[in-house]
């Protein structure tokens, strides 16, 4: 299989970033999107909506259903699948995108904060995995996919922030444990990380503004890996940490410029990428020229 034309996906937080380009590289092969997400009225500093990415979904060639989704709320997400799997036959694929970021040490973040990011991060991704399965066992190539990092763990992963790390290698714990558990039924789970930084609003907001944003890539690299991991097969694709160029060289891909925001800019580790992590060919952090 190469194409996800007519297969449904269900991505929480699709209505920007990340999400959204794993929504449109979809798309353009004809799937339907369910956009879970909470962001119904547009945002100052945030761009998009449910209802604008809906609509660049649909001129993408996908068909999609904006859906207003707390990812804490059981009800909430369990009425979305619902919803998803009756307009559109069924369900198979879902798209754990959705996450809060708050970075600070212990004294740094209050508990509402700690709170807001677990309930998020491996509350909400492990709810959303568990309430998919019964639709996704009826699917051909069934997937979840955790935008999580490898589990890796080092002290300096956790030291400078521990509540945010906790809660994103919560979403990883649920992989390995679900994958174990879905992997004799046909349910591929599996994670998926960048190596660098990714120009979202959320790196130009709360982290490190333009100039991180210049030594990232686009979203679209993270798009086209989550693609080649939903067209693989789910009984032998499971319980994987994938980093996005190296799934991406699994399948042929040997330019990897073409993802950088800024070819004049050296790009910027992300956090959790192990230091083993082999550099595919063709991949370079340094500026280009």
């Amino acid at each position: 299989m190469t194409s996800l034309a007519g297969k449904t996906l269900f991505i929480t937080g699709a209505s920007r970033g990340i999400g959204l380009a794993i929504a449109l590289r979809a798309a353009r092969d004809g799937a339907n999107v369910a956009i879970a997400a909470k962001t119904t009225e547009p945002h100052p500093k945030l761009p998009g909506t449910i209802y604008t990415a809906a609509e660049e979904i649909e001129a993408a060639g996908g068909k999609a259903l904006p859906l207003v989704v707390d990812v804490r709320d059981e009800g909430q997400v369990a009425a979305a699948l619902a919803q998803t799997a009756e307009k559109f036959g069924g369900l198979d694929i879902v798209v754990n995108n959705a996450s809060a970021i708050a970075l600070g040490d212990s004294q740094a973040i209050d508990m509402k904060r700690f709170d807001l990011m677990h309930q998020i991060n491996s509350r909400g991704s492990y709810m959303t995995a568990k309430l998919a399965v019964p639709y996704l066992l009826k699917a051909e190539n069934p997937h979840i996919l955790m935008l999580s990092p490898p589990l890796d763990m080092k002290e300096k992963w956790f030291a400078a922030h521990t509540a945010y790390s906790m809660a994103k290698f919560g979403m990883s714990l649920a992989v390995l444990g679900l994958a174990g558990e879905l992997r004799a039924k046909g349910v591929a789970v599996n994670a998926l990380w960048p190596r660098t930084t990714i120009a979202t609003a959320a790196v130009n907001n709360l982290l490190g503004g333009a100039q991180l944003m210049r030594a990232s890539r686009k979203p679209e690299i993270m798009a086209d890996a989550a693609h080649a991991i939903f067209v693989s097969p789910s009984r032998e694709t499971t319980g994987r940490f994938f980093i996005d160029d190296v799934v991406l060289a699994e399948h042929g891909v040997t330019e990897f410029d073409v993802y950088r925001a800024d070819p004049t800019s050296p790009l910027a580790p992300d956090f959790f990428v192990p230091e083993d992590t082999p550099i595919p060919a063709g991949v370079s952090l340094k500026p280009l020229g």
